[in-house]
């Protein structure tokens, strides 16, 4: 009888095992689903617009500095950006991202 008593006790641990295995795969999904996806996304975003850079270009570097691009070097990767009349600074095209407050204010204009 204890014999029968243990394997019901092990069935029992191995089904605990099975929905906890399974819990933790809905988790991840779940985490996946809502966090690193949209993220990856975003960074997609990002990329797409970095390589589609023009002079011209109202961005906002990872610093925080406003500025307009005003040349791309294509080989070395580096973006001046001119901050005030004749301030210029160099950037990694990396770290520039896009001027959210002009593309506001110009949707908001074309209303």
């Amino acid at each position: 009888m204890s014999t029968f008593m243990f394997l019901a006790s092990q069935a029992q641990q191995g089904g605990g095992s099975m929905s906890f295995l399974i819990l933790m795969i809905a988790v991840f999904a779940i985490m996946w689903f809502f966090m690193i996806r949209p993220q990856q996304k975003k960074q997609k975003e990002i990329r797409k617009f970095q390589n589609a850079l023009q002079e011209g270009t109202k961005v906002v570097t990872g610093g925080g500095i406003y500025g307009e691009v005003k040349k791309i070097d294509l080989a070395t990767n580096i973006v001046e950006i001119e901050i005030a009349k004749g301030v210029t600074i160099r950037v990694d095209k990396g770290y520039v991202f896009a001027d959210v407050t002009s593309s506001e204010l110009t949707a908001g204009q074309n209303k």
